[in-house]
C-alpha cells in the first residue's frame, strides 16, 4: 500500500509508475488531500519523496498474438526461467517479437470496431482485431504482406471526425471493463470436458459458469488440470491465483509437456497459463483474475471458445479481504468487504456465448474454484458464488479419502444447463438422456438412505430389492463415476462412449430389477461375469473399443436369461 498527497491530479483506478524503477501500481481510494494506492510489486528500497506518475490510463494489459503459449504473471510480465528466479522491479512485457501478418481489409474499405483486420500466422491461426474502443473509419493504408512487431502498425484508418488512427498487432484494454460483443446468445450446446460424472449428470453450457468447492487435498487442482487438457474449448486460460508454489509448480512442468489430443501438437499452443502464487504480492493476486477474463475475451472475440480455470477465487477473495482491512473497511461476514458478492458477480458475468463484432461466435466458460475452509460450504466465498453460477461441482472429502475421483458429491452438486443441453444429446444420438440420468441421481440418492438403514440393522436384514439397490448404486459408482485421470484408456471419455456405457447400464439395472421381481437373489446378480466386466468398462473399453461395448448388450441379455432357471433348478 502506498499513501501519497496531491490527490487532485489522480484518479480511482489509475495505473501508476512508482519510485526510481517506476513499480506498477493502481490507485484504490482518493482523499481530501491524498490518495492510496495498491503496489503489484515488491515496495523493497521505496522511501518518502520518491515520485508518483499517472499514467491518465486505468490498469491495462497489452493483448496479440505472443499470448498464446506463454507462462505470465498475474499483471500479463512473461515469466521467462532465464531471467532468473525472481522478476525484476519494474519490468515490462515481453521481448519484442516478430510475427507474420497476412491483411485481409482493402484501402478504401470501411472498418467497425472489432472487424479483422488481417491474420498472424503463429502455432494456430489468429486475428488482428480493430480494437474495440476504436471508432468506425476507412482504411488509407495497410501493410503489405510480412513479418512486424507487435508495435509496429499494420494499418491506418481515417475516423469519422477526421482523425487519424494507427492500429498495430497488439493494443492495450483495461483489465476491469468488459470487452463489448454485439449480442449475447443462449446455451445451445456443452462444454464437453470429457469426465463421465461432469458430462453425464452435471454438465457445463459453453459460455456457462461452474464452481468446484472442496476442501484441502479433494483434487480441485487436478480436477482443473483434467479439464485444462480434455476440455474441447478452442483456447484453455489457466489463472493460480494465490496458490502454493509446489501446486503451480506442477502445472508449469507438466502441461507444456502434453500433446493435444485433438491435433496432435503440443498442448501449450492453445494455452495460456498466468501464475500468481501465494508469495507474490496480494494486490497483484486482486488483480490476476481480471488479466485472466481480459485475455479470454480476447481469444473469444476471434470467434474461438475459450475455457478459462480459476485456481482458486478463494485466494483471491482473501487479498480483497486483505486490502479491504489495511483501507480501514467495515468487515462483512467473516472479515471478507461488504462488496464481495459484487465482485465475483462482476467476475463471472463475463462468461457467456456471444455474437462478435466480427460477427462470428465466440464464448468464455468460466470454472472457478473454491477452497472452503475446512471443507465448508456455508463459508462467504461459497455461498456468494452460487448465486453467480449455474454448474456447482462440490467435492466431498469421504470420497477423495477413499481415492474416489473425480471425488464430485452427486448429492451436493447440480447444473442448470441440463434442460438448454437435452436437446444436444439428442442430436448426439441419446433421446432419452434427461430421463437416464434422473434415474441415476434417484438411486444414488436411495444409496444414502439405505446405508443409514444398513448400518442399524445388517445389511442381510434388508429386503431383496433394497440389497438390489445398493449393489446397483455401487456399479453406478464404480462404472460410470469413477474415472482416474491418470489412466491411459480411461482419463478421457467422448460423448459417444458416454452414452453406450449409460445405456449398458441403465439396461442391467432393468433387468436386474426384474430378475429380482422373478424371485432371483441379489447374490447370484452380483456374481455374473457381464456385472465384473461394467465394474471396469471404463478401464476395459477405452475410445478404440467403442463398437465392443455395444457387442456386450447379448452377454448381458444371456447371462441374465440364465437366471430365472438356475433359480429354479436350485430350488
Amino acid at each position: 500500500m502506498l499513501r501519497a498527497g496531491s490527490a487532485d491530479v489522480f484518479h480511482v483506478y489509475e495505473a501508476i509508475a512508482v519510485g526510481p524503477h517506476a513499480l506498477l501500481g493502481e490507485v484504490i481510494k482518493l482523499g481530501p488531500d491524498d490518495f492510496v494506492a495498491q503496489i503489484y510489486e515488491d515496495t523493497t528500497g521505496l522511501k518518502p519523496g520518491d515520485a508518483v506518475t499517472g499514467s491518465g490510463q486505468p490498469l491495462s494489459i497489452s493483448l496479440g498474438p505472443g499470448l498464446l503459449g506463454g507462462i505470465f504473471d498475474g499483471l500479463l510480465r512473461p515469466l521467462n526461467a532465464a531471467d532468473g528466479p525472481f522478476i525484476q522491479p519494474g519490468a515490462r512485457g515481453k521481448p519484442a517479437q516478430r510475427f507474420s501478418f497476412e491483411p485481409s481489409v482493402r484501402l478504401g474499405e470501411r472498418i467497425r470496431p472489432g472487424q479483422t483486420i488481417g491474420s498472424v500466422a503463429t502455432a494456430r491461426r489468429q486475428l488482428c482485431l480493430a480494437p474495440p474502443g476504436m471508432g468506425p473509419g476507412i482504411v488509407r493504408w495497410v501493410a503489405s504482406a510480412g513479418e512486424y512487431s507487435g508495435e509496429e502498425p499494420i494499418c491506418r484508418l481515417e475516423l469519422e471526425e477526421g482523425a487519424t488512427c494507427e492500429v498495430a498487432l497488439t493494443h492495450a484494454w483495461p483489465v476491469r471493463k468488459p470487452r463489448p460483443a454485439a449480442q449475447r446468445l443462449p446455451i445451445a450446446g456443452p462444454m464437453i470436458t470429457g469426465q463421465r460424472i461432469l458430462d453425464t449428470l452435471f454438465p457445463v453450457g459453453r459460455g456457462s459458469r461452474a464452481a468446484v468447492p472442496g476442501g484441502f487435498g479433494t483434487g480441485k487442482t487436478v480436477l482443473q488440470e483434467a479439464l485444462a487438457k480434455w476440455s474441447d474449448a478452442d483456447i484453455i486460460i489457466y489463472v493460480g491465483c494465490g496458490e502454493r508454489g509446489n501446486e503451480m509448480s506442477e502445472v508449469l512442468d507438466e502441461l507444456p509437456k502434453l500433446q493435444d489430443s485433438r491435433s496432435g501438437r503440443p498442448l501449450m499452443e492453445r494455452t495460456v497459463i498466468i501464475a500468481n502464487t501465494s508469495n507474490m504480492p496480494v494486490a497483484a493476486r486482486e488483480a490476476s483474475v481480471y488479466t485472466a477474463i481480459t485475455v479470454a475475451e480476447y481469444f473469444r472475440d476471434q470467434g474461438l471458445h475459450v475455457a478459462l480455470m480459476a485456481d482458486s477465487t478463494s485466494r483471491w477473495a482473501e487479498a480483497l479481504r486483505e486490502v479491504s482491512g489495511r483501507l480501514g473497511e467495515l468487515p462483512g461476514e467473516a472479515g471478507y468487504p461488504a462488496y464481495l458478492s459484487s465482485r465475483l458477480a462482476e467476475f463471472y458475468e463475463r462468461a457467456g456465448r456471444v455474437s462478435t463484432l466480427a460477427g462470428t461466435e465466440g464464448s468464455v466458460t468460466i470454472i472457478g474454484a473454491i477452497s472452503p475452509p475446512a471443507g465448508d460450504l456455508s463459508e462467504p466465498v461459497t455461498m456468494h458464488t452460487r448465486r453467480c453460477v449455474r454448474t456447482f461441482w462440490a467435492l466431498d472429502r469421504a470420497r477423495a479419502h477413499a481415492r474416489f475421483y473425480p471425488a464430485v458429491n452427486p448429492l451436493q452438486s447440480y447444473s442448470g444447463d441440463v434442460e438448454a443441453l437435452a436437446r444436444w444429446w439428442q442430436i448426439q444420438g441419446n433421446p432419452d438422456w434427461l430421463a437416464q440420468r434422473k434415474r441415476l441421481l434417484e438411486l444414488l440418492e436411495a444409496q444414502v438412505q439405505l446405508e443409514r438403514m444398513a448400518r442399524i440393522v445388517g445389511m442381510d436384514a434388508l429386503p431383496p430389492a433394497q440389497q438390489l439397490t445398493l449393489s446397483n448404486a455401487d456399479l453406478v459408482n464404480e462404472a460410470v463415476l469413477r474415472q482416474s485421470s491418470f489412466s491411459e484408456v480411461d482419463r478421457y471419455c467422448s460423448p459417444q462412449r458416454q452414452t453406450a456405457i449409460l445405456g449398458l447400464i441403465i439396461r442391467f439395472i432393468d433387468l436386474a430389477r426384474g430378475a429380482v421381481e422373478a424371485g432371483v437373489h441379489p447374490d447370484r446378480i452380483r456374481e455374473l461375469p457381464v456385472r465384473r466386466t461394467l465394474q471396469r468398462i471404463g478401464e476395459e473399453y477405452g475410445e478404440e473399443r467403442i463398437a465392443g461395448i455395444g457387442a456386450l448388450w447379448k452377454q448381458l441379455e444371456s447371462e441374465f436369461a440364465g437366471l430365472p432357471r438356475e433359480h429354479a433348478n436350485a430350488g
